[in-house]
């Protein structure tokens, strides 16, 4: 299946290979006293500076070598498009008392910027994982994430790798019309908290032909996502591809519009799924596609999921106020470690609306009988082949 990249976003690549092919100035932070194995932070700071302060197409190169770098923060606006090169090995301060805030490094209002280069951005997060506050009971508190971009627009993120971190890898915040293109996440299993791209109150984001093994959600969605495009993407080990939750804050913002579309998930803890809190406020989610899933020894590979209580922190007896609706997973086959293979469980006060189920094949690897599948206060249209066999029983009742 070829992708389904909006117009906007082929113009945005086509307009950077462009500007990558036309004159650009390049400012190596070796020319600013960047040396092998020291501390790069003032040197890629004033290459920066004087890279966004020029009045054309301008690249920041990181030559082949290990460096070392601090919290830094690379602001816009700029001049003109800009290019942060990373072709060498970027490594955190290993000691999380280092860090007085939430991230590592971060790209900040900028229009037009690539990120990109063979290079990688180690998070030296097994120097955290396990300390106090960080669990796999409860969330890393006071840990940074890798690399935040904020507010960035009409931009691209592509071949870059991020190895560790010491919570999220990448998080996204405020953006429009950014594309993350092969690039390639890689923590531990047992590492906690560290989703691969976490996507927040942004619009027209595609997460294309990348790889994503770690710890926690490979991609997660919060509130105010809209227009999302998740393509090519293999995913494992990880918890899956995750919208949520939802619903824990008062005042987010709606999600809709987004399509899960070709990837692969291998050994994860769920597959495809949409989590929102008990008790939660008022919000929605909706125009949700899942399409053309392989699923290899996954748990739990299609999931809705509208009691999502972790750690006991929600009261469960009171029902979820996200409305969840125009929903579809279509194509999705492969292997279930769960005898429930697809649960739709929604909420009792707003039933889930318009919930299309067509052509399902999950096999379950165990020995306790063939897969199955439940639903819980939705009635979803089914189609083609479906296994195991669909939940067509109505269990919707009155709050």
């Amino acid at each position: 299946m070829g992708l389904e990249l909006n117009a906007a976003t082929i113009s945005l690549l086509l307009l950077l290979a462009s500007t990558a092919t036309a004159a650009t100035r390049v400012f190596d932070v070796r020319n600013y006293g960047a040396k092998p194995n020291f501390d790069i932070t003032q040197a890629a700071t004033k290459a920066w500076k004087d890279a966004c302060a020029y009045p054309g197409s301008s690249k920041v190169v990181v030559p082949a070598a290990t460096y070392r770098i601090g919290t830094v923060d690379f602001l816009g606006p700029c001049k003109g498009p800009i290019e942060f090169n990373v072709l060498g090995s970027i490594h955190s301060p290993g000691d999380p008392k280092y860090f007085k805030g939430d991230k590592w490094i971060s790209f900040g209002r900028v229009d037009h910027l690539t990120v990109s280069g063979t290079g990688e951005f180690d998070g030296q997060g097994r120097t955290a994982w396990g300390r106090s506050g960080c669990s796999k009971t409860s969330y890393c508190i006071h840990l940074p994430i890798s690399l935040r971009f904020d507010y960035v627009t009409n931009s691209i993120v592509r071949d870059i790798t991020s190895y560790n971190s010491k919570q999220f890898h990448i998080n996204v915040l405020g953006c429009q019309n950014l594309t993350f293109n092969h690039v390639t996440i890689k923590a531990p299993e047992t590492s906690p908290n560290t989703d691969g791209i976490h996507i927040g109150r942004s619009t027209k984001i595609n997460v294309i032909n990348s790889k994503i093994s770690t710890g926690d959600d490979c991609i997660s969605l919060g509130d105010g996502s809209r227009d999302i495009l998740i393509q090519g993407v293999n995913c494992g080990p990880g918890h899956g591809i995750s919208i949520g939750s939802l619903g824990k804050y008062q005042n987010e913002q709606p999600v809709s519009g987004v399509r899960v579309i070709g990837c692969t998930l291998t050994n994860t803890m769920t597959g495809v799924r949409v989590k929102t809190w008990p008790d939660s406020s008022p919000g929605s989610a909706s125009d949700m596609h899942f399409d053309n899933i392989i699923m290899n020894n996954v748990d739990n590979p299609i999931l809705i999921d509208q009691g999502y209580c972790p750690w006991n922190q929600c009261k469960p007896q009171i029902p979820s106020k996200i409305k969840i609706s125009n929903v579809s997973f279509k194509n999705i086959r492969g292997t279930s470690r769960t005898k429930e293979a697809v649960q739709i469980i929604c909420s009792k006060a707003l039933p889930c609306t318009n919930v299309e189920i067509r052509d399902i094949d999950l096999r379950y690897n165990g020995k306790d009988g063939p897969a199955t599948s439940r639903c819980v206060h939705v009635n979803p249209l089914i189609g083609g082949h479906q296994n195991p066999p669909a939940c067509t029983i109505k269990t919707i009742t009155k709050a």
